[in-house]
């Protein structure tokens, strides 16, 4: 059974890290226009607490995902995540 890991994005709100594709920065006109599209579709999830938007979160599903945090801010929680549950499997197979 696989373990469904979330991480915070700010102000209490949270993704599944097995549902992330990417996380970019909001600098870039190709960026700007997935936004304008994701709004056009109905696909913008805006988690920035009416803050200024400092990265995009590109999910499998489709949705774009906007976070007043830092891209490496939420990359960093991201591979903290990551190495917290790589070491927790570790320690419970070498427990066994």
């Amino acid at each position: 059974m696989s373990e469904s890991r979330i991480i915070n994005i700010g102000f209490g709100n949270i993704v599944f890290i097995n549902r992330v594709i990417a996380i970019i920065s909001n600098d870039s006109a190709p960026v700007k226009r997935m936004i304008n599209q994701a709004v056009e579709q109905g696909m913008l999830v805006d988690a920035t607490q009416g803050r200024r938007t400092r990265c995009v979160i590109v999910m499998d599903s489709g949705h774009v995902v906007l976070s007043a945090l830092q891209p490496e801010t939420v990359g960093n929680r991201v591979a903290k995540g990551t190495f917290e549950a790589n070491v927790l499997n570790e320690d419970a197979q070498n427990s066994i």
